[in-house]
């Protein structure tokens, strides 16, 4: 008879991790004797903090110390895999991770996995379609792995508020393992149509383990301010109020710069962290925020699973996330380990038209995934990206994307190690009634955070009720509860510097150097003789600071107001200073609407002081750029579409358009001026359509 995990020393395990005197949670035990001694697959649906990863470790080591082989885990996100490595420690567990970020240790794991130095291998979902892991997987971690364990297993359901197309790899890893490996599912965003799509998954025999979700040290408020300065107002006057440090989530890369970059300028410590963020300096933000040495982490959702610090004072949303069960994840990160900590959700009037944009894009449109199969079935071999986007307008994140779906779906394949895609012989048909079914949930947790930011309810139960939580309770602590614990005011003087600190942000147009590839002619560089300028954007359309504005002038009133042409002139001739500066002014004719542009660029040409030529003209009725969705589209609609029209001067030139959405439209029409003989030509464009 086997020893039980208590003889085994949990305990002690428990302690290194956790602490001197810790005690296993109600569940922990039980799921950790399923594992070791049942070999049961099981599933973990727990608040955050509650201690799931603690579970999965300890049970790595007596695996181990039973001569099992090593833990395979699969984890989203890096920030997650580094403070898994790190608890991993406490543990006596040997973690090591291959992703994209440490590919020179590639070789160096590889070895280690041979000689069985490792008890716990972290990989990405991503990673189980890498050919080269693929090997290594089927030659050497697979026939030797303990442990299966998929942290933050709710991505595997597209019901998720955050599914992830390779984790239905989980799906054809299984088979590769032994029947009786132990498998561990854990989340605290499950709820039970995501819990029924998990089993699907693992298996009808699956051990569900649920606990209640609610947060005793957590103090949530909801406050409604729809104006964006009116927000950094009370960011700016009330964080500072707030001890210790804590996190502000943004929904777009953009505002989370706008954001931090306000915040600094207003003496708050603050750092941005997004997608963009290089990984060396996320892993440094990262240890900034736990050695609170940064008041404050302004991030997008890529800091959010598994990121753990106990002592985290706060979570604010400057926008609202797109689901109760999104929200409740990250507001999560606060409270841990401290007796009170703040939720506070900032809503604004942005957020729905952001999520309405993620909702439209989850889902491949079946038009454009049948197209795509029908042009690979076609070609009977290897596509390339490039060559499917000069037959396909599809932009190229939604066709990698849309491929990816494809793939985990059988119904197409990547060609070798190439960036290249063919058409598999495995039937497929466009699930319709899958994706109707899920973007009307998408929608209705839309509303669902809609109503929590006015509801008189308990907020915390609010968002147990909308996890399915059996137990819920109202939580005596939140605004509605308790009152408010913290003001919802904020000082209009602030409001007003924040109006203009929107209105100052820095938007630089780089000019296009290559023709993009797929094009029938003009393939290559073009020449230093035909290039733009590095151009400026006033704003972005439609967005916090001067777009509300741009959208009102090009929509609704037919001409700009007056206060834009002052603020473009502004621009120009003060924080733009283009050199050599220009000595005349032209401008990108529209066919949609040919007096907006034309009046535009004279006014700007006015309060310049510089003289406006008309030197261009547009050919019949071209589609709009906005229609069309990646490059190798985009520069073959501009080709061909302008002609020069009048005498073009030999000095520099500033080239105004409203709209700008890909550049190819300034890149062409600049090339024209150059061919004519302008010295240099300076792109300015009244806002940009990338929303960023």
């Amino acid at each position: 008879m086997e020893p039980t995990i208590a003889a085994d020393g949990a305990d002690a395990l428990l302690a290194g991790i956790a602490g001197p005197g810790a005690s296993f949670r109600p569940g922990q035990r039980e799921a950790i004797e399923a594992l070791v001694d049942g070999r049961r697959r099981v599933l973990l649906v727990q608040r955050t903090g509650w201690g799931k990863s603690a579970v999965y470790f300890i049970a790595t080591r007596l695996l181990r110390d039973r001569g099992a082989g090593p833990t395979l885990l699969i984890s989203p996100l890096l920030a997650l895999m580094r403070n898994q490595i790190d608890m991993a420690q406490r543990a006596a567990v040997h973690a090591v991770t291959i992703n994209s970020a440490n590919v020179e240790q590639w070789e160096a794991i590889d070895r280690q996995l041979r000689d069985d130095q490792v008890d716990l291998l972290l990989v990405s979902p991503e990673r189980l379609n890498n050919p080269r892991f693929r090997e290594q997987l089927e030659q050497v971690v697979a026939p030797r792995t303990g442990l299966l364990v998929i942290d933050e297993a709710h991505c595997i359901s597209d019901w998720g508020h955050d599914f992830r197309p390779d984790y239905r790899r989980v799906r054809t890893l299984l088979p590769l393992l032994a029947a009786e490996l132990p498998v561990l599912g854990s989340t605290a965003t499950a709820n039970d149509r995501v819990v029924v799509d998990i089993t699907e998954q693992l298996g009808s025999d699956l051990l569900v383990l649920r606990g209640t979700l609610d947060r005793e040290s957590l103090v949530l408020q909801s406050i409604v301010l729809p104006d964006p300065a009116a927000r950094l107002a009370w960011l700016a006057e009330h964080i500072p109020l707030l001890p210790g440090s804590g996190i502000i989530y943004c929904l777009t890369i953009s505002d989370v710069e706008r954001v931090a970059s306000w915040l600094r300028d207003h003496d708050v410590q603050a750092e941005a962290y997004s997608g963009d963020t290089e990984p060396a300096e996320r892993e440094a933000v990262e240890r900034r925020l736990s050695d609170n040495a940064v008041k404050v982490v302004v991030a997008t959702s890529a800091l959010g699973m598994g990121y753990d610090k106990p002592d985290l004072q706060f979570v604010i949303h400057y926008q609202s996330p797109g689901s109760p069960i999104a929200y409740y994840q990250q507001v999560g990160r606060a409270g841990r380990g401290v007796d009170r900590a703040h939720g506070v959700l900032l809503c604004g009037h942005e957020d729905v038209d952001i999520q309405n944009y993620f909702i439209s894009t989850a889902f491949p449109p079946r038009e454009q995934a049948e197209r795509v199969v029908d042009h690979l079935t076609a070609a009977g071999g290897p596509v390339t990206l490039d060559e499917l986007q000069a037959s396909i307008n599809i932009g190229h994140g939604r066709l990698t994307a849309m491929l990816k779906v494809l793939d985990v779906e059988g119904a197409v394949e990547q060609a070798g190690s190439t960036v290249k895609w063919r058409r598999t012989e495995q039937p497929w048909a466009y699930d319709a009634e899958r994706v109707e079914h899920v973007t009307a949930m998408r929608r209705r947790e839309q509303q669902a955070m809609r109503d929590y930011s006015t509801t008189n309810a308990c907020l915390m139960a609010f968002l147990r009720t909308e996890l399915d939580d059996p137990h819920v309770v109202d939580c005596g602590r939140c605004a509605n509860c308790a009152g408010p614990a913290l003001p919802s005011t904020y000082d209009p003087q602030l409001a007003n510097a924040a109006s203009r600190h929107l209105r100052s942000e820095r938007l630089e147009l780089t000019p296009r150097r290559q023709w993009p590839r797929g094009l029938s002619t003009n393939r290559g560089r073009i020449g230093d003789g035909r290039l733009v300028e590095p151009g400026r954007v006033l704003c972005r359309w439609g967005r916090a600071g001067w777009g509300p504005l741009v959208e009102q002038g090009r929509l609704r009133d037919g001409r700009f107001d007056d206060r834009l042409v002052q603020a473009s002139a502004e621009l120009i001739g003060g924080q733009w200073r283009p050199e050599p500066a220009p000595t005349w002014v032209t401008w990108v004719p529209s066919h949609r609407h040919p007096g907006q542009v034309a009046d535009l660029a004279q006014r700007i040409a006015a309060v310049l002081g510089l003289p406006a030529h008309e030197t261009v003209s547009v050919r019949g009725a071209p589609p709009s750029q906005r229609s069309r969705n990646n490059s190798a589209q985009q520069a073959t609609n501009a080709l061909d579409k302008y002609e020069i029209c009048g005498d073009v001067s030999t000095g520099p030139v500033l080239l105004v358009d409203v709209l700008v959405h890909s550049q190819w439209t300034l890149t062409v029409v600049g090339m024209l001026l150059r061919d004519a003989g302008a010295q240099a030509v300076h792109p300015y464009g009244l806002a940009t359509s990338r929303t960023g």
